[in-house]
This record gives C-alpha cells, sequence and structure tokens, in this order.
C-alpha cells in the first residue's frame, strides 16, 4: 500500500509536516511538498506548468494525506489551488477507490474552520470517488 503525503505548506519542516509525520509514524510514504511545484491557478495555462505531474503522483498511490496549515480561516491556498484546478480537467474516476486523510493544524481554530475544511475535503472526495477516512487535527 503506498502512501503519498502532499504538503499545503510552504514550511517542508513545519507544523503540518510534523503533525503527519505523527500521524502516519510507522509507516513508509512519500512526501510531496506542493511549494516545489509550479501549479497555475484555474484556467491559466503555461508551459511550466506542473499540475499533471502531482496528479501523476496522485494517481499511484492507494492512500492519499493532504495536510495544511490553518490560514485566513481555511486551507493554504496552494492546496485550494490545487483542488480547484481538478474541476473540469481531471477524469471523475481517476482516484476512485483511494483512501483520503486530511491533515489541518493551526493555532486554535474554531469548529466552523474545521468544519468548512473538513466539509471541502469530503465534497472533493466524494466528487472524485476516494474515501475519505477522517480530518487530523492539532
Amino acid at each position: 500500500m503506498s502512501i503519498l503525503f502532499i504538503n499545503g505548506s510552504p514550511n517542508k519542516d513545519g507544523n503540518t509536516v510534523a503533525l503527519t509525520s505523527h500521524f502516519l509514524k510507522g509507516k513508509e510514504y512519500q512526501t510531496l511538498n506542493l511549494v516545489d511545484y509550479k501549479i497555475y491557478s484555474y484556467g491559466q495555462k503555461f508551459d511550466d506548468d506542473q499540475f499533471n505531474e502531482v496528479i501523476d503522483k496522485m494517481k499511484e498511490a492507494d492512500t492519499i494525506v493532504i495536510g495544511s496549515p490553518l490560514y485566513w480561516h481555511s486551507m493554504s491556498g496552494a492546496i485550494r489551488n490545487l483542488l480547484d484546478r481538478f474541476y473540469g480537467y481531471v477524469d471523475e474516476n481517476l482516484l476512485k477507490g483511494k483512501d483520503l486523510y486530511f491533515v489541518f493544524q493551526g493555532c486554535a481554530p474554531t469548529q466552523e474552520q474545521l468544519a468548512s475544511g473538513e466539509y471541502t475535503m469530503k465534497r472533493f472526495a466524494s466528487l472524485y470517488g476516494m474515501n475519505y477516512k477522517q480530518m487530523i487535527t492539532k
């Protein structure tokens, strides 16, 4: 079983990574730091866009763990942008059957913020036939 951790934080050694490392302790997994990829906004088309590279890595994994710090009352822009890019581009069966976890951390998040993040990830999982497992928070 292969696990892919998509780190939506610009910090490769920050709290999102630490929380995910704790969650995945004892398991082998690959980390994909979105800060290392050029993923343009929905509707933009540039030759150096690396969205498809991220999609290819997601296709290879059995389990996908998406991690994000809590910014401006929501998930990071990197994660939001990644999810937005799926719309109308990625076949809805591409990730079907894969397990999805969401690691969401921040300083004293409110119940509304947590609910909003979980709603987004559950909806994303539902649209793409994934098995939403749980949200891990700190």
